[in-house]
């Protein structure tokens, strides 16, 4: 679907879309997953030092008791310790980082894998299209984006240190500095990731409109997706003869089991096969012109009796379709038929064609085929 003349100007098709996926045009940034990540740190910060500092505080107490009395299985016992608080708070901060990764992934359209950016392409390795990615509107934002980051992230980093300038060189207690720097510290990273959400916010609605624009499609697109779709008309026009060739030969097979064939004598040809245990007579082929010529065949090479009854052959055509049984008004039209072609079957006379037996008395009218009302007897 990459290609296809006209302008780009159609929204995309959920196909298209499927496809721009498994392409990897998927709009997303990784500053999201960043910014959020340090957003939740600055937030959680202050309880995991207030945290670590109670563990210090408890930590250097316990090493100076443990100066009275030094031993090698003491000091590797609290080495120990502090490795596993250290660690603890390391993966606390490590999970909550993943977490906030594959959140944010899945938020952005979820994982996917795309063989075709995996695939090696002599394009990519094309000096004027590497040249054009270089200096094109992609690499400007690209650019951008990192001298907007910097720009924020200096400046927030400069309002922070200046506010904790008075506190060098001055003789406050350790306590009160360790707790203004950290209050400093948790503002400047939580005014910095809620900064850095508000552009990856517009970055990704850069890149989804990048990706929106490129995954457009021409009209003539839609309409050839659409062909695709529903099938080409000539291709549905052959496997529709197809098939109605192969319902017409089997068809044309199942007069060899008729028990009459009735025909008006050349133009229109109806099979009939009568079994009592199925109720009425039923069509088993019929057709006009060269299909009753067929039928008409097929019915001498399996000996099939021809009954000529010109008005008795068209109400059946017009009435009856191949598998129906044939309408009420005519069953005593057909049973005087029947009863003709039974008796001569009945003296060992097979096939052959024969005048009707009946009275050319005019027949009930019918409804055509196809309008006939199912009837339910009460």
């Amino acid at each position: 679907m990459s290609g296809g003349g006209g302008e780009k100007t159609e929204k995309p098709t959920p196909k298209r879309k499927k496809q721009a996926r498994k392409d990897g045009q998927v709009p997303r940034t990784p500053d999201l997953g960043g910014w959020l990540g340090l957003l939740v740190v600055s937030l959680a910060l202050g309880p995991l030092l207030d945290r670590e500092l109670d563990g210090l505080m408890t930590t250097m107490a316990t090493h100076l008791r443990a100066v009275e009395d030094p031993s090698p299985a003491l000091a590797l016992e609290l080495l120990g310790a502090g490795a596993r608080h250290a660690f603890l708070a390391l993966v606390v901060l490590g999970s909550m980082i993943l977490v906030i990764g594959v959140l944010s992934a899945l938020a952005q359209g979820g994982f996917y894998l795309s063989p075709k950016l995996a695939k090696p392409d002599a394009k990519k390795l094309n000096p004027v299209s590497g040249a054009k990615r270089l200096f094109g509107p992609q690499a400007w934002w690209e650019a951008a984006k990192v001298l907007i980051k910097s720009s924020v992230v200096a400046f927030l980093a400069y309002g922070a240190v200046r506010a904790m300038m008075p506190l060098v060189g001055g003789v406050m207690p350790i306590g009160v500095v360790l707790e203004k720097v950290q209050g400093e510290v948790s503002r400047l990273l939580l005014t910095v990731g809620v900064a850095g959400l508000v552009m990856a916010a517009a970055d990704y609605a850069m890149q989804r409109r990048r990706i929106g624009k490129q995954i457009r499609m021409s009209r003539e697109e839609i309409k050839q997706e659409h062909k695709q779709a529903e099938g080409d008309p000539m291709v549905k026009g052959a496997i529709r003869a197809r098939q109605l060739a192969a319902a017409r030969n089997r068809m044309i097979a199942d007069v060899a089991e008729a028990d009459v064939l009735l025909v008006n004598p050349t133009h229109v040809a109806v099979a009939l096969r009568y079994d009592p245990e199925r109720g009425a007579p039923r069509v088993v082929a019929r057709g006009a012109g060269a299909i009753a010529t067929r039928i008409r065949e097929q019915a001498n090479e399996a000996r099939v009796p021809l009954v000529r009854d010109v008005p008795l052959a068209r109400a059946l055509y017009r009435s009856c379709e191949v598998g129906s049984e044939i309408p009420r008004e005519l069953w005593a039209a057909v049973a005087q038929v029947l009863a003709f072609v039974i008796s001569r079957r009945a003296h060992g006379h097979h096939g052959g064609e024969h005048r009707t037996p009946r009275t050319l008395d005019e027949l009930p009218s019918v409804v055509k085929a196809g309008r006939r009302r199912v009837r339910i007897d009460t």
